[in-house]
């Protein structure tokens, strides 16, 4: 990418698009154009056509979607995957339509097996079933990143997409039902401090083995891809370490301050038991995580003690 060339970044408001707006800004790109949901609905495949057709982005990071943990997913199964399915589809078709010269799709690591071998390669996608909590979101991520594949095949694009393990960091989703698991806990544990509670409950029974990366390292990595990859198979973008819910809730109340007790409700679900990338294709091209996840979890909770607004959602 020239610097000066037009660059879409679709979802710039969330926690991954804000992030690659400032991997792009700070690297010195100059012609970043964005659109907020009220100026330009993706779900809406007139509005994004004309969007296009009058803009002609020279490349599009697609960020966007509707995105939730556990229970999110869970209770609106059809509206995560009609909506992430259409936004995607209308944004990807759109940019071939206007002649964009490359395109990165975001998607997760969900898209795997349930039971995919650990550590999950990037050939392991549609190998068995499902993780069935987040099944719809998977499918629609899937859906994309094929799109963008058949794309290539039929038509000689240069579109590219990335997997990123769970992520966390600035302009995360602190919503008490609808977050992350590291954003929900940080909440949790924060208003556990400032009430004085002497216990905090956590869902399932803290065994599941979960990988996080720092969001600022995923826009490095999307930026650094677009610039020095091009391929139909996807990239895992993660930092190949993995710990325990367990441990994950006592290094957060650490950070945190909170001192009490930690419980667990074993009727709750735990989701897929381990989430583990592969992480040597984005290694072997020359790219490695930088932040670890001690000093990552300070930094979100500076940015949830910072952004009142976000601790509300």
């Amino acid at each position: 990418m020239e610097k000066n060339e037009k660059i879409y970044v679709a979802g710039h408001r969330g926690m991954v698009g804000s992030a690659i707006v400032r991997a792009l800004e700070k690297q010195g790109y100059t012609n970043i154009i964005t659109r907020t949901h009220k100026e330009l609905d993706l779900t809406n495949q007139a509005a994004v056509e004309d969007f296009f057709a009058k803009e002609k982005p020279d490349y599009v990071f697609l960020a966007a979607a509707k995105v939730g943990g556990i229970v999110a997913n869970q209770s609106a199964l059809a509206d995560f995957m009609y909506e992430n399915m259409i936004l995607e589809m209308n944004v990807i078709h759109s940019a071939w339509m206007n002649g964009c010269k490359k395109l990165e799709f975001l998607g997760s690591s969900c898209i795997y097996p349930r039971m995919a071998p650990q550590p999950m390669k990037e050939s392991c996608l549609l190998t068995s079933e499902l993780e069935k909590t987040n099944e719809a979101y998977a499918l629609a991520k899937i859906s994309g990143l094929k799109y963008c594949e058949f794309l290539n095949k039929q038509y000689g694009t240069d579109y590219i997409s990335v997997m990123p393990t769970n992520l966390y960091g600035p302009n995360d989703n602190y919503h008490p039902t609808h977050s992350h698991v590291l954003p929900a806990l940080i909440r949790r544990f924060h208003e556990a401090k400032e009430a004085g509670l002497k216990s905090v409950t956590c869902w399932g029974d803290g065994s599941p083995l979960r990988e996080f990366l720092y969001v600022d390292d995923l826009a490095d990595l999307c930026v650094f891809l677009m610039n020095n990859y091009s391929g139909d198979e996807t990239v895992n973008a993660g930092t190949g370490k993995e710990l325990t819910i367990k441990e994950l809730t006592e290094l957060t109340a650490k950070v945190i301050g909170y001192e009490g007790e930690i419980l667990w409700d074993t009727s709750k679900p735990n989701g897929t038991p381990r989430k583990l990338l592969d992480v040597s294709k984005a290694r072997d091209l020359g790219w490695t995580y930088k932040t670890e996840l001690e000093d990552g979890i300070r930094l979100s909770y500076e940015d949830f003690l910072n952004n009142p607004m976000r601790a509300e959602r």
